[in-house]
């Protein structure tokens, strides 16, 4: 198996008569992962690793958030999405957020970000003790919305990150947290071991690997009585009219493995965007409607994808297997029966969350959780997450998506109709 080759490309300059600037003076074009770069480049502390062909894009003022990646070099398109606006305006003051979205999160966007769980409910970190569980309650804890985290330790392809957190769930428990990320860019051959998969020379891939560790600082132990927490992942994608996304599961009777899929968080998903099958689920990708889905641990296979038919991209995410011994928090927005019944692996396409008024992306999300972690003082939890990108022949796309997803690129692309 060859190893992923690095590119250089080199830009002839062209002179001719009238021509007053070299095609090198091109700025990057919109969609692409050098836009991206020096967009973020002015506007805060981005950098890249990684060169040719294969880079991951970084924010450690994002709470050390990968923003994009690509398998084009500069001139490659930029997997992420991001949200221009936002990062062009800052992060305002506390007097300047009333009325705005920025009251409630910075959505900065990118395609893999650090938070914490759970959500809602009696254990909660969004909403202030004694509130309703509604949109105008709901507020993102700074230290995974506004505050950076402090680079520890670089090189060509990986970055260390670490974060002293503090958090206050809905029942009036603190939480002391050491917070430890790093973020390693994977070659061809790593990614193909990770995912279990051969990847031929005539695919391009991109694929890069987090490692994210929480820590109990403080001098109690965390306890279910009071409130777990755990470490959530979630991914901003670039949503198309023809974006499915695709999510295996454990097959068998709801008796023994409860329901196949979680889709009440914000109202009963419709057939038009969710298709579930024996063992598998396909799910509208294309930011056009507001609505989230959850796969529960005894469900769950720690796998995720999407395929987007118009720029024939398939999109795996893995993590580390569920393990529902401590159980999974619950993010739901509701005083809950069961709070450490939760999902291990989410799925969220945006829309409007209110009638007239505008989406906060739009975008579409992979989400992966860790079990609840029960820690003592000084001990730590961990949770690895895999993302990979792939191009190429769609004979070789579909061969790898039915090893992995159990389905082939036209199963996906049928069970919506192409638009």
């Amino acid at each position: 198996m060859q190893r992923l080759r690095s590119v250089m490309i080199t830009c002839a300059v062209v002179v001719a008569a009238g021509l007053g600037a070299s095609a090198a003076d091109a700025p990057p074009a919109p969609g692409t992962f050098g836009y991206d770069l020096e967009f973020l480049q002015k506007h805060t502390d981005a950098f890249a690793l990684g060169k040719g062909d294969a880079q991951v894009l970084v924010v450690p003022a994002y709470q050390a958030r990968v923003m994009s990646s690509t398998i084009g070099g500069a001139g490659g398109p930029s997997f992420g999405w991001l949200n221009y606006k936002v990062i062009e305006e800052g992060i305002l003051p506390p007097e300047a957020r009333k009325d705005k979205l920025q009251d409630h999160i910075f959505v900065f966007g990118g395609e893999e970000r650090f938070w914490i769980g759970p959500e809602g409910g009696q254990f909660g970190l969004y909403f202030p003790p004694g509130v309703p569980f509604d949109f105008a309650h709901w507020h993102t804890p700074a230290p995974i919305d506004t505050e950076p985290y402090t680079l520890v330790k670089k090189t060509e392809t990986s970055a260390e990150f670490h974060k002293d957190a503090t958090f206050v769930n809905y029942t009036g428990t603190t939480f002391k947290v050491g917070i430890d990320r790093t973020i390693r860019l994977l070659d061809a051959d790593e990614a193909g071991t990770a995912f279990g998969i051969k990847l031929t020379p005539d695919v391009k891939v991109v694929a890069y690997e987090t490692d994210n560790r929480i820590t109990n600082k403080g001098d109690k132990r965390w306890s279910k009585d009071s409130g777990l927490l755990s470490i959530w992942l979630l991914g901003m994608y670039r949503p198309t009219p023809n974006t499915t996304i695709v999510i295996p599961f454990k097959a068998g009777k709801e008796a023994k493995l409860g329901p196949k899929v979680n889709d009440a968080y914000f109202g009963k998903v419709p057939p038009d965007y969710l298709i579930v099958k024996d063992n598998v689920l396909f799910f509208r990708g294309d930011g056009t409607r507001r609505g989230k889905i959850g796969i529960s641990p005894a469900r769950s296979l720690g796998l995720a994808g999407s395929y987007d038919a118009d720029g024939k991209v398939l999109t795996l995410v893995s993590c580390t297997p569920p393990d529902p011994r401590e159980g999974y928090v619950n993010s739901m927005w509701e005083i809950q029966k069961a709070p450490f019944a939760g999902d291990a692996l989410n799925s969220y396409n945006d829309g409007s969350a209110e009638p007239g008024k505008p989406p906060m992306g739009p975008f579409y999300e992979l989400e992966t959780s860790s079990p609840a972690a029960a820690l003592r003082p000084g001990t730590t939890t961990r949770h690895i997450q895999r993302t990979l990108h792939l191009t190429g022949p769609q004979s070789t796309l579909d061969a790898i998506a039915r090893a992995k997803l159990g389905v082939g690129l036209a199963d996906i692309t049928a069970a919506f109709g192409k638009k």
